[in-house]
Protein backbone atom coordinates (compact mmCIF):
# COMPACT_ATOMS: atom_id res chain seq x y z
CA UNK A 1 0.00 0.00 0.00
CA UNK A 2 1.24 3.59 -1.27
CA UNK A 3 -0.27 7.04 -0.12
CA UNK A 4 -1.94 6.87 -3.65
CA UNK A 5 -3.97 3.97 -2.59
CA UNK A 6 -4.87 4.77 1.07
CA UNK A 7 -6.40 7.92 -0.23
CA UNK A 8 -8.27 6.40 -3.49
CA UNK A 9 -9.02 3.27 -0.55
CA UNK A 10 -11.02 6.20 1.10
CA UNK A 11 -12.46 7.84 -1.59
CA UNK A 12 -14.03 4.11 -2.38
CA UNK A 13 -15.53 4.05 1.18
CA UNK A 14 -17.22 7.63 0.95
CA UNK A 15 -18.11 6.42 -2.41
CA UNK A 16 -20.01 3.31 -1.05
CA UNK A 17 -21.13 5.49 1.73
CA UNK A 18 -23.38 7.15 -0.78
CA UNK A 19 -24.56 4.08 -2.52
CA UNK A 20 -25.27 2.06 0.68
CA UNK A 21 -27.02 5.11 2.20
CA UNK A 22 -29.22 5.41 -1.38
CA UNK A 23 -29.96 1.78 -1.21
CA UNK A 24 -30.74 2.24 2.66
CA UNK A 25 -33.42 5.06 2.34
CA UNK A 26 -34.04 5.63 -1.98
CA UNK A 27 -36.87 2.86 -1.28
CA UNK A 28 -38.54 3.93 1.80
CA UNK A 29 -38.35 7.75 0.61
CA UNK A 30 -39.50 6.38 -2.94
CA UNK A 31 -42.67 4.38 -1.15
CA UNK A 32 -43.94 7.50 1.15
CA UNK A 33 -43.94 9.95 -2.10
CA UNK A 34 -44.98 7.43 -5.17
CA UNK A 35 -47.99 7.26 -7.09
CA UNK A 36 -48.18 3.67 -6.89
CA UNK A 37 -46.32 1.01 -4.44
CA UNK A 38 -44.79 -0.80 -7.42
CA UNK A 39 -42.98 2.24 -8.35
CA UNK A 40 -40.87 2.40 -4.58
CA UNK A 41 -37.44 1.71 -5.92
CA UNK A 42 -37.93 3.68 -9.02
CA UNK A 43 -35.26 6.35 -7.41
CA UNK A 44 -33.17 3.16 -6.69
CA UNK A 45 -33.10 2.59 -9.95
CA UNK A 46 -32.71 6.16 -11.38
CA UNK A 47 -29.32 6.10 -9.62
CA UNK A 48 -28.61 2.98 -11.46
CA UNK A 49 -29.72 4.37 -14.98
CA UNK A 50 -28.06 7.06 -14.45
CA UNK A 51 -24.82 5.17 -14.02
CA UNK A 52 -25.53 3.39 -17.56
CA UNK A 53 -26.56 6.60 -19.12
CA UNK A 54 -23.13 8.39 -18.24
CA UNK A 55 -20.75 5.34 -18.77
CA UNK A 56 -19.49 6.74 -22.36
CA UNK A 57 -19.35 10.25 -21.16
CA UNK A 58 -16.96 9.12 -18.26
CA UNK A 59 -14.56 7.36 -20.56
CA UNK A 60 -14.08 10.26 -23.07
CA UNK A 61 -14.06 12.44 -19.88
CA UNK A 62 -10.87 10.16 -18.86
CA UNK A 63 -9.41 9.78 -22.06
CA UNK A 64 -9.11 12.80 -22.36
CA UNK A 65 -8.26 14.80 -18.60
CA UNK A 66 -7.64 11.68 -16.90
CA UNK A 67 -8.31 9.46 -14.07
CA UNK A 68 -8.00 12.32 -11.37
CA UNK A 69 -9.92 15.70 -13.22
CA UNK A 70 -12.64 13.17 -14.38
CA UNK A 71 -13.44 11.18 -10.58
CA UNK A 72 -13.30 15.06 -9.39
CA UNK A 73 -16.05 16.31 -12.15
CA UNK A 74 -18.17 12.91 -11.12
CA UNK A 75 -17.60 14.39 -6.78
CA UNK A 76 -18.97 17.86 -8.17
CA UNK A 77 -22.24 16.35 -9.20
CA UNK A 78 -22.51 13.89 -6.53
CA UNK A 79 -22.49 16.69 -4.22
CA UNK A 80 -25.20 18.58 -6.51
CA UNK A 81 -27.49 15.72 -6.52
CA UNK A 82 -27.82 15.44 -3.00
CA UNK A 83 -29.09 18.97 -2.39
CA UNK A 84 -31.65 17.93 -5.10
CA UNK A 85 -32.68 14.80 -3.53
CA UNK A 86 -32.91 16.76 -0.51
CA UNK A 87 -34.50 19.40 -1.57
CA UNK A 88 -36.98 16.70 -3.78
CA UNK A 89 -37.77 15.04 -0.09
CA UNK A 90 -38.43 18.25 1.68
CA UNK A 91 -40.98 19.29 -1.28
CA UNK A 92 -42.11 15.68 -1.44
CA UNK A 93 -41.64 15.51 -5.22
CA UNK A 94 -41.20 11.81 -5.97
CA UNK A 95 -40.17 12.61 -9.65
CA UNK A 96 -37.95 15.59 -9.24
CA UNK A 97 -35.93 12.85 -6.43
CA UNK A 98 -35.88 10.22 -8.93
CA UNK A 99 -34.23 12.79 -11.27
CA UNK A 100 -31.55 13.63 -8.32
CA UNK A 101 -30.72 10.26 -8.30
CA UNK A 102 -30.41 9.81 -12.34
CA UNK A 103 -28.34 12.93 -12.13
CA UNK A 104 -25.90 11.35 -9.39
CA UNK A 105 -25.60 8.57 -11.54
CA UNK A 106 -22.41 10.13 -13.09
CA UNK A 107 -21.07 9.92 -10.06
CA UNK A 108 -21.17 6.18 -9.79
CA UNK A 109 -20.25 5.76 -13.13
CA UNK A 110 -17.11 7.50 -11.74
CA UNK A 111 -16.72 5.77 -8.55
CA UNK A 112 -17.62 2.47 -10.18
CA UNK A 113 -13.89 2.96 -12.24
CA UNK A 114 -11.82 3.46 -9.07
CA UNK A 115 -10.83 -0.43 -8.84
CA UNK A 116 -9.32 -0.37 -11.92
CA UNK A 117 -7.60 2.79 -10.91
CA UNK A 118 -5.83 0.62 -8.19
CA UNK A 119 -4.63 -1.09 -10.10
CA UNK A 120 -2.45 1.43 -12.20
CA UNK A 121 -1.22 2.54 -8.81
CA UNK A 122 0.36 -0.39 -7.57
CA UNK A 123 3.59 -2.16 -8.73
CA UNK A 124 3.31 -4.96 -11.35
CA UNK A 125 2.51 -8.21 -9.42
CA UNK A 126 0.37 -6.00 -6.41
CA UNK A 127 -2.42 -5.20 -9.14
CA UNK A 128 -4.68 -7.72 -8.31
CA UNK A 129 -4.22 -7.21 -4.39
CA UNK A 130 -4.25 -3.70 -4.81
CA UNK A 131 -8.12 -4.01 -6.76
CA UNK A 132 -9.05 -5.90 -3.71
CA UNK A 133 -7.87 -3.82 -0.70
CA UNK A 134 -9.21 -0.39 -2.81
CA UNK A 135 -12.53 -2.04 -3.05
CA UNK A 136 -12.22 -3.30 0.90
CA UNK A 137 -12.34 0.81 1.48
CA UNK A 138 -16.11 -0.45 0.98
CA UNK A 139 -15.90 -1.54 4.53
CA UNK A 140 -16.32 2.44 5.51
CA UNK A 141 -19.22 2.55 3.55
CA UNK A 142 -20.69 -0.56 5.51
CA UNK A 143 -20.48 1.03 8.51
CA UNK A 144 -21.01 4.59 7.87
CA UNK A 145 -23.78 4.63 5.55
CA UNK A 146 -26.40 2.42 7.69
CA UNK A 147 -25.46 4.37 10.43
CA UNK A 148 -25.61 7.77 8.89
CA UNK A 149 -29.25 6.78 7.74
CA UNK A 150 -30.11 5.65 10.71
CA UNK A 151 -28.88 8.47 12.94
CA UNK A 152 -30.06 11.39 10.46
CA UNK A 153 -33.45 9.95 9.83
CA UNK A 154 -35.53 11.92 12.19
CA UNK A 155 -32.94 15.08 11.92
CA UNK A 156 -35.64 16.89 10.36
CA UNK A 157 -39.74 16.87 10.19
CA UNK A 158 -39.31 14.70 6.93
CA UNK A 159 -37.96 11.88 7.44
CA UNK A 160 -34.63 11.38 5.93
CA UNK A 161 -33.82 14.86 4.89
CA UNK A 162 -30.69 15.18 6.93
CA UNK A 163 -29.97 11.87 5.20
CA UNK A 164 -29.44 13.13 2.07
CA UNK A 165 -28.11 16.34 3.14
CA UNK A 166 -25.54 14.68 4.83
CA UNK A 167 -23.92 12.87 1.34
CA UNK A 168 -23.57 16.14 0.32
CA UNK A 169 -21.04 17.11 3.13
CA UNK A 170 -19.67 13.08 2.45
CA UNK A 171 -19.12 14.37 -1.21
CA UNK A 172 -16.46 17.08 -0.27
CA UNK A 173 -14.63 14.95 1.85
CA UNK A 174 -14.05 12.76 -0.88
CA UNK A 175 -12.69 15.90 -3.08
CA UNK A 176 -10.21 16.85 -0.40
CA UNK A 177 -9.14 13.25 -0.69
CA UNK A 178 -8.81 13.22 -4.09
CA UNK A 179 -7.31 16.06 -4.63
CA UNK A 180 -4.10 14.66 -2.54
CA UNK A 181 -3.44 11.80 -5.15
CA UNK A 182 -1.52 11.46 -8.19
CA UNK A 183 -2.78 8.88 -10.80
CA UNK A 184 -0.38 8.34 -13.56
CA UNK A 185 0.68 10.95 -16.12
CA UNK A 186 -1.97 10.27 -19.18
CA UNK A 187 0.59 10.36 -21.85
CA UNK A 188 0.56 12.88 -25.12
CA UNK A 189 -1.68 11.32 -27.95
CA UNK A 190 0.49 12.06 -31.22
CA UNK A 191 -0.95 11.63 -34.87
CA UNK A 192 -0.52 7.93 -36.17
CA UNK A 193 -0.73 6.51 -31.99
CA UNK A 194 -2.66 3.09 -32.58
CA UNK A 195 -6.06 3.58 -30.52
CA UNK A 196 -6.26 -0.39 -30.25
CA UNK A 197 -8.90 -2.64 -31.55
CA UNK A 198 -12.40 -1.49 -32.06
CA UNK A 199 -14.72 -2.38 -28.98
CA UNK A 200 -16.49 -4.82 -31.17
CA UNK A 201 -13.57 -6.93 -31.05
CA UNK A 202 -12.65 -6.43 -27.71
CA UNK A 203 -15.92 -7.71 -26.49
CA UNK A 204 -16.02 -10.83 -28.51
CA UNK A 205 -13.09 -12.15 -26.78
CA UNK A 206 -14.24 -15.41 -24.32
CA UNK A 207 -12.64 -13.45 -21.10
CA UNK A 208 -14.26 -10.09 -22.07
CA UNK A 209 -17.64 -12.06 -22.17
CA UNK A 210 -16.72 -13.80 -18.77
CA UNK A 211 -15.82 -11.07 -17.30
CA UNK A 212 -18.58 -9.33 -18.32
CA UNK A 213 -21.16 -11.44 -17.65
CA UNK A 214 -20.37 -12.09 -13.95
CA UNK A 215 -19.37 -8.38 -13.14
CA UNK A 216 -23.35 -7.38 -14.36
CA UNK A 217 -24.76 -10.68 -12.87
CA UNK A 218 -23.35 -10.68 -10.15
CA UNK A 219 -24.10 -7.18 -9.26
CA UNK A 220 -27.35 -7.68 -10.25
CA UNK A 221 -28.18 -10.59 -7.85
CA UNK A 222 -26.72 -8.27 -5.01
CA UNK A 223 -28.84 -5.88 -6.47
CA UNK A 224 -32.28 -7.24 -6.75
CA UNK A 225 -32.21 -8.59 -3.07
CA UNK A 226 -30.11 -5.71 -1.20
CA UNK A 227 -32.66 -3.00 -2.65
CA UNK A 228 -35.59 -5.28 -1.31
CA UNK A 229 -34.64 -5.96 1.98
CA UNK A 230 -35.56 -2.70 3.47
CA UNK A 231 -39.32 -2.81 1.73
CA UNK A 232 -39.73 -6.54 2.63
CA UNK A 233 -38.20 -6.06 6.32
CA UNK A 234 -40.50 -3.51 6.66
CA UNK A 235 -43.45 -5.94 5.50
CA UNK A 236 -42.78 -8.06 8.29
CA UNK A 237 -42.66 -5.90 10.66
CA UNK A 238 -38.96 -5.00 11.54
CA UNK A 239 -38.00 -1.76 12.36
CA UNK A 240 -35.66 0.26 10.19
CA UNK A 241 -32.60 -0.03 12.68
CA UNK A 242 -33.30 -3.75 11.97
CA UNK A 243 -33.11 -3.73 8.30
CA UNK A 244 -30.10 -1.08 8.88
CA UNK A 245 -28.02 -3.78 10.84
CA UNK A 246 -29.08 -6.07 7.94
CA UNK A 247 -27.60 -3.94 5.40
CA UNK A 248 -24.26 -3.20 7.65
CA UNK A 249 -23.39 -6.54 7.90
CA UNK A 250 -23.69 -7.26 4.68
CA UNK A 251 -21.86 -4.22 3.29
CA UNK A 252 -19.35 -5.55 5.80
CA UNK A 253 -19.60 -8.90 3.95
CA UNK A 254 -19.05 -7.27 0.43
CA UNK A 255 -15.84 -5.62 1.05
CA UNK A 256 -14.15 -7.30 4.77
CA UNK A 257 -12.83 -10.30 2.23
CA UNK A 258 -11.02 -7.39 -0.08
CA UNK A 259 -8.07 -8.00 2.81
CA UNK A 260 -7.60 -11.27 1.59
CA UNK A 261 -9.72 -11.95 -2.28
CA UNK A 262 -6.66 -10.84 -3.89
CA UNK A 263 -4.02 -13.07 -1.70
CA UNK A 264 -6.87 -15.72 -2.61
CA UNK A 265 -7.09 -15.45 -6.67
CA UNK A 266 -3.14 -15.42 -6.78
CA UNK A 267 -3.17 -18.73 -4.66
CA UNK A 268 -5.98 -20.59 -6.15
CA UNK A 269 -6.63 -18.93 -9.40
CA UNK A 270 -9.14 -16.16 -10.67
CA UNK A 271 -12.18 -18.84 -11.87
CA UNK A 272 -11.85 -21.22 -8.99
CA UNK A 273 -12.56 -18.14 -6.45
CA UNK A 274 -15.44 -16.54 -8.69
CA UNK A 275 -16.86 -20.22 -8.46
CA UNK A 276 -16.96 -20.40 -5.26
CA UNK A 277 -18.44 -16.86 -5.26
CA UNK A 278 -21.77 -18.74 -7.06
CA UNK A 279 -21.50 -21.52 -4.94
CA UNK A 280 -22.29 -19.23 -1.78
CA UNK A 281 -24.83 -17.23 -3.83
CA UNK A 282 -26.41 -20.49 -3.60
CA UNK A 283 -26.68 -20.92 0.11
CA UNK A 284 -27.24 -17.50 0.67
CA UNK A 285 -30.52 -18.01 -1.25
CA UNK A 286 -30.91 -21.09 0.19
CA UNK A 287 -31.18 -19.72 3.73
CA UNK A 288 -33.39 -16.85 2.27
CA UNK A 289 -36.13 -18.97 1.48
CA UNK A 290 -35.94 -20.77 5.39
CA UNK A 291 -37.72 -17.85 6.46
CA UNK A 292 -38.32 -14.42 7.39
CA UNK A 293 -37.11 -13.56 10.47
CA UNK A 294 -34.11 -11.78 11.65
CA UNK A 295 -31.68 -13.94 11.97
CA UNK A 296 -32.57 -15.26 8.23
CA UNK A 297 -32.48 -12.06 6.57
CA UNK A 298 -29.39 -11.57 8.31
CA UNK A 299 -27.35 -14.50 7.63
CA UNK A 300 -28.54 -14.66 4.08
CA UNK A 301 -27.60 -10.80 2.98
CA UNK A 302 -24.30 -11.40 4.57
CA UNK A 303 -23.39 -14.54 2.58
CA UNK A 304 -24.81 -12.80 -0.32
CA UNK A 305 -22.20 -9.95 0.23
CA UNK A 306 -19.63 -12.69 0.42
CA UNK A 307 -20.64 -14.15 -3.02
CA UNK A 308 -20.81 -10.82 -4.33
CA UNK A 309 -17.21 -9.88 -3.13
CA UNK A 310 -15.51 -13.26 -4.84
CA UNK A 311 -17.43 -12.67 -8.39
CA UNK A 312 -16.87 -8.91 -8.76
CA UNK A 313 -13.05 -8.72 -7.16
CA UNK A 314 -12.66 -12.11 -9.68
CA UNK A 315 -14.22 -10.53 -12.28
CA UNK A 316 -12.34 -7.43 -12.25
CA UNK A 317 -8.94 -9.11 -12.17
CA UNK A 318 -10.17 -11.24 -15.58
CA UNK A 319 -11.28 -8.22 -17.52
CA UNK A 320 -8.26 -6.10 -17.40
CA UNK A 321 -6.67 -9.46 -19.34
CA UNK A 322 -9.24 -8.63 -22.44
CA UNK A 323 -7.69 -4.53 -23.20
CA UNK A 324 -4.21 -2.76 -23.79
CA UNK A 325 -3.56 -0.30 -22.14
CA UNK A 326 -4.69 1.94 -25.31
CA UNK A 327 -7.96 0.55 -24.75
CA UNK A 328 -8.76 0.75 -21.37
CA UNK A 329 -11.39 3.29 -21.32
CA UNK A 330 -13.26 2.18 -23.77
CA UNK A 331 -13.28 -1.89 -22.31
CA UNK A 332 -13.84 -0.48 -18.34
CA UNK A 333 -16.58 1.76 -20.08
CA UNK A 334 -18.57 -1.82 -21.41
CA UNK A 335 -18.22 -3.35 -18.33
CA UNK A 336 -19.32 -0.92 -16.45
CA UNK A 337 -22.63 -0.54 -19.10
CA UNK A 338 -23.22 -4.01 -18.96
CA UNK A 339 -23.21 -3.80 -14.61
CA UNK A 340 -25.42 -0.22 -14.48
CA UNK A 341 -27.54 -1.78 -16.84
CA UNK A 342 -28.29 -5.33 -15.41
CA UNK A 343 -28.94 -3.43 -12.12
CA UNK A 344 -31.15 -0.57 -13.55
CA UNK A 345 -33.62 -3.82 -14.71
CA UNK A 346 -33.33 -5.33 -11.05
CA UNK A 347 -33.79 -2.30 -8.96
CA UNK A 348 -37.43 -1.88 -10.92
CA UNK A 349 -37.83 -6.02 -10.40
CA UNK A 350 -36.73 -5.98 -6.88
CA UNK A 351 -39.73 -3.16 -5.63
CA UNK A 352 -42.27 -4.58 -8.43
CA UNK A 353 -41.32 -8.25 -6.91
CA UNK A 354 -41.29 -8.03 -3.52
CA UNK A 355 -44.37 -5.71 -3.29
CA UNK A 356 -46.43 -7.94 -5.30
CA UNK A 357 -45.23 -11.41 -5.47
CA UNK A 358 -43.31 -11.35 -2.14
CA UNK A 359 -39.72 -11.91 -0.81
CA UNK A 360 -39.94 -15.92 -1.02
CA UNK A 361 -40.26 -15.25 -4.95
CA UNK A 362 -37.83 -12.60 -5.06
CA UNK A 363 -35.87 -15.26 -4.15
CA UNK A 364 -36.37 -18.05 -5.98
CA UNK A 365 -36.43 -15.41 -9.13
CA UNK A 366 -32.43 -14.98 -8.47
CA UNK A 367 -32.03 -18.50 -9.00
CA UNK A 368 -31.62 -18.08 -12.45
CA UNK A 369 -29.29 -15.30 -13.05
CA UNK A 370 -27.13 -16.97 -10.59
CA UNK A 371 -26.97 -20.42 -12.64
CA UNK A 372 -26.18 -18.57 -15.61
CA UNK A 373 -22.68 -17.01 -13.79
CA UNK A 374 -22.22 -20.57 -13.32
CA UNK A 375 -22.33 -21.51 -17.10
CA UNK A 376 -20.49 -18.93 -17.80
CA UNK A 377 -17.51 -19.66 -15.74
CA UNK A 378 -18.07 -23.43 -16.95
CA UNK A 379 -17.67 -22.45 -20.45
CA UNK A 380 -14.64 -20.60 -19.71
CA UNK A 381 -13.06 -23.25 -18.17
CA UNK A 382 -13.73 -25.54 -21.27
CA UNK A 383 -12.39 -22.66 -23.86
CA UNK A 384 -9.09 -22.96 -21.60
CA UNK A 385 -8.53 -26.23 -21.74
CA UNK A 386 -9.54 -26.27 -25.66
CA UNK A 387 -6.74 -23.48 -26.10
CA UNK A 388 -4.09 -25.60 -23.68
CA UNK A 389 -4.38 -28.71 -25.87
CA UNK A 390 -4.45 -26.85 -29.25
CA UNK A 391 -1.33 -24.62 -28.20
CA UNK A 392 1.35 -27.79 -28.27
CA UNK A 393 -0.26 -28.84 -32.09
CA UNK A 394 0.45 -24.82 -33.33
CA UNK A 395 3.71 -25.27 -31.91
CA UNK A 396 4.86 -28.08 -33.32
Amino acid sequence: MNPNLILLTLCQGLFFTNNVTFIAINGLVGLSMAPLGWMATLPVMGYVVGGALSTGLVAKSQSRWGRKVSFQLGLVVAFFSALLAAYAAWSHNFWLLVAATVIAGYYSANGQLYRFAAAELAADGFKEKAVSLVLAGGLIGAIVGPNLASRTRTLYEVPFLGAYMALGIVAILAMVCMAFIRFPEVPAKKPGDSAGRPLSEIMRQPVFIVAAAAAALSYGVMNLLMAATPLAMQVCGFSFDDAALVLEWHVIAMFAPGFFTGHLIKKFGTLQIMAVGVVINFVCIAVALTGVELHQFLISLFLLGLGWNFLFTGSTTLAMKAWTPAEKDRGQAAINFFVFATMAVTSFASGALVTTQGWAWLNIGSLFPVALTGVALVWMVLKQRDAQKNAPAASA
